[in-house]
Formats: structure tokens, C-alpha cells, sequence
């Protein structure tokens, strides 16, 4: 009998990879943070979780446009201590999940182990 890891190591695999994703759109819109007519980017990480659930709906990023607080001269939407809270949060949200994604594995190793 075989291991189904989609079952075992469940939803943190899908998580890390969406965090990966968010992690390299929000660093895009810190380092086009003074290109004029840059529109911030984002992802609705909840909404992309759900979407992930079903197979028929793996496959393109929904990405969304960021709202800027208050609107530039040059139309750059990237308000930059949002964008940097943004990536602390998402940096840290992506830890845990990898935290909890070590220990599935640790206890997978101590069951094959027999431990």
C-alpha cells in the first residue's frame, strides 16, 4: 500500500507554493516602487487556497491589482510601507507553513522507522 502524500502532507504543500508566488509579486512591486504607471500586484491568498481544493481549478493565478491608498501623479500604485508589511506577513505565514510541513515529515520519517 502506498503513501498518497496529497492526503498526508495536506494543504501546506499548496500553501508554500502560493506563498512562493505572493512572496515574488509583492517583492515586483517593491522594486518597481518610483516606475511610473506600475500597477502593484497581489493575490487573494484565501481565494486561491479554495480554488486550489478542486483539480479543475488548478492552473493560472488570479491575480488582482492593488488599490493605492492615495493615488500617485506618475500612476504608480505601490504605497511602499504596505508592500512591506504585506511581505513580513506573507514572509512569516510562509515559516509556519513550513514548519508545519517538517513536522508531517519528521512523523512520517518515525512512522516508516517504526519509532
Amino acid at each position: 500500500m502506498g503513501i498518497n502524500f496529497d492526503k498526508v502532507l495536506g494543504v501546506n504543500v499548496t500553501a508554500i507554493q502560493l506563498r512562493n508566488i505572493r512572496s515574488e509579486l509583492i517583492a515586483a512591486n517593491l522594486a518597481h516602487v518610483n516606475t511610473p504607471n506600475f500597477q502593484a500586484q497581489d493575490i487573494d491568498f484565501v481565494n486561491e487556497m479554495q480554488r486550489a481544493k478542486y483539480k479543475w481549478a488548478r492552473g493560472e493565478i488570479q491575480k488582482k491589482y492593488r488599490i493605492p491608498y492615495q493615488p500617485s501623479m506618475d500612476g504608480n500604485t505601490v504605497t511602499l510601507h504596505v508592500e512591506q508589511t504585506e511581505f513580513a506577513k506573507n514572509e512569516l505565514h510562509y515559516q509556519t507553513s513550513l514548519s508545519f510541513l517538517k513536522m508531517k515529515l519528521a512523523g512520517i520519517k518515525k512512522a516508516i522507522e517504526g519509532k
